[in-house]
């Protein structure tokens, strides 16, 4: 305890940017365990899209880059990431099982 508070009244700059090093290398360390985990498990893989899923974790589900997703229409649309495929469907004005079957001919190709 000596030690931190000679080091706080010291060196309280590189104190707080130690500290704040540590808590960033914590945190992307925690992020990376918890993505592996969960990419890891075998009911992740080649999920059937549902309407709260957004391209990327669908690409990421079966194992494509994003761009092949960009073969069905709307998917991809400028600059705008982070849709579901909910209002993805509703921006199309299409159902949402119409947009699911142009993304599974897509996603089964060989």
């Amino acid at each position: 305890m000596k030690t931190l508070k000679r080091l706080w009244k010291t060196n309280r700059v590189a104190l707080i940017g130690f500290v704040l090093a540590a808590a960033a290398v914590a945190f992307f360390s925690l992020r990376i365990v918890v993505a592996t985990l969960y990419w890891s498990n075998p009911a992740h893989r080649q999920q059937t899209p549902e309407g709260w899923m957004t391209p990327g974790m669908v690409a990421r589900s079966w194992h494509l880059p994003r761009e092949t997703l960009a073969e069905v229409p709307g998917i991809v649309a400028s600059g705008e990431r982070g849709l579901t495929l909910n209002e993805i469907a509703a921006r199309r004005g299409i159902p949402l099982s119409a947009l699911i079957a142009e993304m599974m001919t897509v996603l089964q190709r060989p």
